[in-house]
Parts: C-alpha cells; sequence; structure tokens
C-alpha cells in the first residue's frame, strides 16, 4: 500500500475563517478563534492520521501590511508556509477581492504547487452572489480548484478533506502517527488565556498582551498551571486586572474551563501580571516568545 503526506497549509487575509477551517479539519480546536484580526500569531501544525496517509496542516496569521516587529515575524511564519507547502489552500470570503499583499497573491498565482481556493463563510449570502464569486475567482487565481464552504458549519469541509488526501504527494509520515501537533502544551495553555483577553478586552489591550506560563505540573488527578500575563504599560496592567481584580478573575475562570476540557482534566490556574515594555518591537523578547528563531 502507497502512503501519503504532506504540509497542507492555509493563508488568507485576517479573520476568513482560517482557524475555524483548520479546527474542522483537525477535528480539535489547536487555533484560538475570535472575532478581532490578528488572533493567530504563530504557525500553528495540526496532524491528520490515517492509515495511508498523513496530513500536516498549518495555520498561518491573517495576512497585513507590518507596522511593528512582531507583525514582520508573524509575516515571516506566512513566507515559511509558502515554502514547505505540498498544498496550499487560499481562503477567501464573500465581498473579498484581493490579498493584501500583491507579493503573496502573485505567489499564488504562479504557485508550481496544487491549491485550493476556498470561498468561505457562503452561509452568509445568496446563492446567486455565492456563483458570482465562484466564477470571479477562477477567473483571478485560474491555477485553482475551487470550492465553496462554511467552515464554522462544517459545509463541504469533508469533500475538501478527500480533495486533499487526492493531492498528497507519495511519502512517509513526516511525525510520529498518534502526534496531533508540533506545539507543546504550554502553548496552548498561553492561547486559551490569550483567546479569552481577545474576547473581553478592548482597542489596543489584546494587541499588547503576551502570555507565558512559567510552570506546568501535572499530577494524576489535577493540572497546576502558572502563568503571566505581560503588558507593555502599567496603565494596561492595571486594566487587565480591573477593578478589585474582577476583569483578571472573569479571565481566569474562563480560561480554566476552557483548558479542563482540552486536557480532560481539572486544572488550577494562577495567573499574574507583569509589564515587558515594548515586547512588540524588541527582537530578544520575541525570540523568546517563539516569534523568531
Amino acid at each position: 500500500m502507497t502512503h501519503k503526506a504532506g504540509f497542507v497549509n492555509i493563508i488568507g487575509n485576517p479573520n476568513v475563517g482560517k482557524s475555524t477551517l483548520m479546527n474542522a479539519l483537525v477535528g480539535e480546536k489547536l487555533s484560538i478563534i475570535t472575532s478581532k484580526a490578528q488572533t493567530t500569531r504563530h504557525r500553528i501544525l495540526g496532524i491528520v492520521n490515517g492509515e495511508d496517509y498523513q496530513i500536516v496542516f498549518s495555520d498561518t496569521p491573517g495576512i497585513i501590511k507590518p507596522a511593528y516587529e512582531l507583525q514582520d515575524s508573524m509575516m515571516d511564519f506566512v513566507k515559511a508556509a509558502f515554502d514547505d507547502a505540498d498544498v496550499l489552500i487560499y481562503m477567501v470570503e464573500i465581498g473579498e477581492k484581493e490579498l493584501k499583499n500583491e507579493a503573496f497573491f502573485n505567489k499564488i498565482i504562479n504557485s508550481n504547487i496544487p491549491v485550493i481556493l476556498l470561498l468561505n463563510k457562503i452561509d452568509l449570502s445568496s446563492q446567486e452572489k455565492v456563483q458570482e464569486k465562484v466564477e470571479y475567482w477562477k477567473k483571478k487565481v485560474p491555477n485553482s480548484f475551487v470550492y465553496v464552504v462554511s467552515a464554522l458549519e462544517k459545509f463541504n469541509v469533508e469533500t475538501v478533506f478527500y480533495k486533499i488526501i487526492e493531492l498528497l504527494p507519495e511519502s512517509p509520515p513526516f511525525y510520529p502517527k498518534d502526534q496531533l501537533t508540533d506545539k507543546p502544551e504550554r502553548f496552548f495553555v498561553n492561547e486559551t488565556i490569550r483567546e479569552k483577553i481577545l474576547q473581553h478586552y478592548k482597542k489596543e489591550i489584546p494587541y499588547s498582551v503576551e502570555v507565558e506560563t512559567e510552570s506546568f505540573v501535572e499530577e494524576d488527578n489535577i493540572i497546576k498551571i502558572r502563568s503571566v500575563i505581560m503588558v507593555e504599560r502599567e496603565t494596561q496592567k492595571g486594566i487587565i486586572i480591573g477593578h478589585r481584580g474582577v476583569a483578571i478573575k472573569r479571565v481566569g475562570t474562563e480560561a480554566r474551563k476552557s483548558l479542563q476540557h482540552f486536557f480532560d482534566k481539572k486544572i488550577y490556574l494562577d495567573l499574574y501580571v507583569k509589564i515587558n515594555k515594548n515586547w512588540r518591537s524588541n527582537d530578544k523578547q520575541l525570540r523568546r516568545f517563539g516569534y523568531k528563531e
């Protein structure tokens, strides 16, 4: 029996549904999802194994024009996704007409590897509008296989999955067959806490935050976690904590519930806040948090 394996990398503008698609394809919530742009900062791998295939899905940050060092590093993850892809998924939504980076778009239309273009969020549009957009994208990206999907409703996701298997090259697996992702447990703790911050804080606060898990101790019946929320300024620290600690307590409670579901174990979560001035523009700090090699 021949075995297929390859990297299937998902790219697109912010908020088109890349993380929702990744989670639907993998069958696990690996990527955090919020309504805010730039929710995904890292490149996250999700590995799906079958008897005769291994698909290494890759969720990437939404394509933007970088304004500071952190965003430069996020776009480096997108560039890397072009370099090692065996199949490229370009995701767009109804109403969208172009990628926010022309150089990336030129790479897509001149790609030597298979490109799957997914028109997402079709549940929010009419059938006539959807068909019009399908024809538009077929002309715009003539080298692609175009599918309509609703990642949120999982509509047509299975069809896309089988198309991916068809397009994969023959290869032995890249990872052990029981491995789900390339990220350590602490990464998912950090991301879960950051997801709750994105959901509950406004303006610049969520984008000024980084989370670092200092302690992760797993016992028979419980996982004890100590994590620090880092902000850039003293005023941001006060906002994160909130009046009498109400705001940070809400984040901790919701994160703990999500982590209990993710790890299927009781969680004790200790959160505190520290100031890390201008970490988003500091090479050393960006390396520390995994944004640079």
